[in-house]
């Protein structure tokens, strides 16, 4: 029989062994523990999990040479064992002595299996403690005793309570450094349950310790005698900090699998409820219901399946349902909802902005979402609320939420499975937020399009022509309004109904209400976006003339408008010439120091990737744009 060999190094006592079938049946018969480090940084987290790993005896003689090595090369214990980096792993963290990314580990005791996931202190990682929190049942956050609480220890607080973890093990490390003194122990215990008496805590162990020494980690101190709670591994062997069991049955199509035209079953996980045969589902969309004939596992067919198991469930009749469709029982119905209100964790370099079009994942569903408005951002310092038009790195606020369909939900409070989201860049494709609903916005539920008896189509006939959007952009004094007012004396000419939409007349109306700032700049092109679409439903060519500066707001116009009806033209005149013109003395004015947020010059202009239309410099007055409008005809006579 294969056996497992424990560190045997001589810094600790001979380590026992265990067979591989002991190991293995001693694993299937515990529970399980989902915890994570978090904190300020350099207060010690990759070493307590060093330690702990160290004292579980989870470490074994080929790590620990390894251990050896590197410590004297990379290590910052001199001669002695670092055991951090048992967990910091990448070349970065050695280099630099910290944390950087989330580094999972698997230990047991003879009471209970652990996962424990090691997370970053420093601030511009926070995005990856929020990875690491969102499956934690349990937050071991440390405090360096000889700095006491820190921002970052408030901002971990405040984040693991975000994300529904709801036991703290307050581990005030390196008391070595105070000499063990309990009054400072008292007094950042004192401050930390302070700060936490506004958030959603259910339990607070505070537990002196030195994770370089072993104070406290598994056996009790004798530095400590002062101290009569429980070692770090003993509270962690006996918390009870599982959450409780979700009530309604989520079950979300992963996979349609059909291997055969006589097999079809609908993969995927249950993430919360249970599923047996004979059971009715709904799928949740469509509302169409079917009965569980076969519960089919890698393994065998199952006659009952708890949370957690993958599974395929074959139903009794066909039903439309395809990947990202939620299945529930019939008696446990989901809601569905196309806006929501949600604690928001900005997670990208790149700012929020309300009314940018991103894309929402939550469960396996995917759908088109943009803020509609920031309510307040959050001071982790004071936890006061705080007016802001945009997000930054790091922001955690409160905001509302329209998506583009209906998708089904539930408050993160409930259900992490259907109340946790991820919104992604649509063009870079990265995570730029994590969010949880607070609530369902009723209004979404009480408004409804009104059927109408004339339509877009009974008007364009009326009119003789198709309605279009025509949307013009470049640099302030590119020429955009010249062409665009050219191009609409030919269509009125020849009996076309037409209507110019001018960035500097809508802003004497419309959007007399917005500046210049790249939240306002965005806001700007979804009211004009919507304008034109509504002016196209009315059979109307309409003609934009906009900086538009941003990409990602242009391709949200044309998703809105429709890409058959959208014609992007670009005015691709150099900035120099633009400066030359400067017919609204714009340029001088930021080239003075007058006027920020200019495209150009201290804002960005991203030039379209893929135009309709591309038009080199355009010449001074209407007369010298006949060739442009030419152009620009013969794209619209082709659309």
């Amino acid at each position: 029989m294969a056996r497992l060999k424990k560190n045997t190094c001589p810094e600790v006592q001979a380590r026992t062994t265990t067979t591989v079938a002991e190991w293995l049946d001693q694993q299937k018969s515990q529970d399980l523990l989902r915890f994570i480090t978090c904190g300020s940084v350099d207060d010690g987290k990759s070493t307590l999990i060093g330690r702990l790993l160290w004292e579980s005896q989870q470490v074994f003689d080929d790590q620990v040479s390894t251990l050896q090595i590197d410590s004297k090369r990379h290590g910052t214990q001199r001669n002695d064992i670092d055991f951090a980096l048992l967990v910091d792993g990448l070349t970065a963290e050695r280099e630099q002595g910290i944390t950087i990314d989330v580094a999972y580990r698997f230990f047991s005791t003879p009471r209970r299996k652990f996962i424990v996931a090691d997370t970053p202190g420093h601030e511009q990682y926070t995005r990856n403690m929020i990875t690491g929190a969102s499956t934690a049942d349990v937050a071991v956050l440390l405090v360096n005793a000889h700095h006491g609480v820190m921002t970052q220890t408030r901002r971990h607080a405040y984040l693991a309570s975000l994300v529904g973890v709801r036991h703290i093990i307050l581990a005030i490390n390196k008391m070595d450094l105070v000499a063990y003194d309990a009054q400072v122990f008292d007094a950042i215990r004192g401050a930390f349950y302070t700060l936490a008496e506004s958030l959603a805590f259910e339990s607070i162990t505070a537990i002196p310790l030195s994770a370089l020494k072993g104070d406290n980690i598994t056996t009790r101190s004798v530095q400590t005698p002062w101290y009569l709670g429980p070692t770090l591994m003993a509270c962690l062997e006996t918390i009870d900090a599982h959450p409780p069991s979700e009530s309604k049955t989520v079950f979300p199509v992963q996979w349609v699998n059909r291997p055969n035209s006589n097999f079809r079953g609908f993969s995927g996980t249950l993430a919360s409820g249970q599923l047996t045969v004979g059971n009715e589902v709904r799928v949740t969309a469509s509302g169409q219901t079917a009965k569980i004939t076969r519960i089919v596992t890698a393994n065998g067919d199952l006659a009952m399946a708890s949370v957690g198991d993958a599974i395929t469930l074959v139903l009794d009749r066909e039903v439309d349902a395809s990947r990202g469709d939620v299945l529930a029982r019939v008696d446990q119905p989901l809601e569905m909802t196309d806006q929501f209100e949600a604690d928001l964790v900005w997670m990208a370099d790149e700012p929020g902005l309300t009314g940018r079009a991103y894309e929402i994942k939550l469960a396996n569903q995917w759908a088109g979402s943009s803020l509609t408005k920031l309510k307040h951002r959050i001071d982790v310092n004071t936890q006061a609320h705080e007016s802001c038009r945009q997000l930054e790195l790091n922001d955690i606020a409160v905001a509302n939420l329209a998506l583009s369909k209906p998708v089904v939900f539930d408050t993160y409070a409930q259900s992490r499975t259907l109340g946790g989201f991820i919104l992604v860049d649509k063009y870079t494709h990265a995570t730029v937020a994590a969010g949880m609903i607070r609530h369902n916005l009723r209004r979404a539920q009480n408004v409804h399009r009104q059927a109408l008896s004339i339509c877009r189509q009974d008007r364009e006939r009326l009119n003789g022509h198709r309605g279009k959007v025509i949307w013009f952009t470049g640099l302030s004094g590119s020429g955009k309004s010249t062409i665009a007012n050219a191009l609409e004396k030919e269509l009125h000419a020849q009996g076309k109904r037409t209507y110019i939409l001018d960035g500097d007349n809508v802003r004497q109306g419309l959007n007399k209400d917005l500046g210049f700032t790249d939240a306002d700049r965005v806001e700007n092109i979804r009211r004009v976006a919507e304008v034109a679409k509504l002016m196209m439903d009315a059979g109307l060519i309409v003609m934009t003339a906009f900086i538009s500066p941003f990409r990602a707001e242009r391709e949200m116009a044309r998703e809105l408008i429709g890409k058959d009806n959208f014609i992007e033209v670009f005015i691709d005149t150099p900035l120099g010439v633009c400066e030359q013109r400067d017919p609204k003395g714009l340029y001088k004015k930021a080239r003075n120091g007058q006027l920020p947020n200019m495209t150009g010059i201290s804002s960005p202009y991203e030039p379209p990737l893929t135009p309709a239309l591309t038009l080199g410099q355009v010449q001074d007055g209407v007369g010298g744009v006949e060739k442009e409008v030419k152009s620009i005809l013969n794209i619209v006579d082709e659309w």
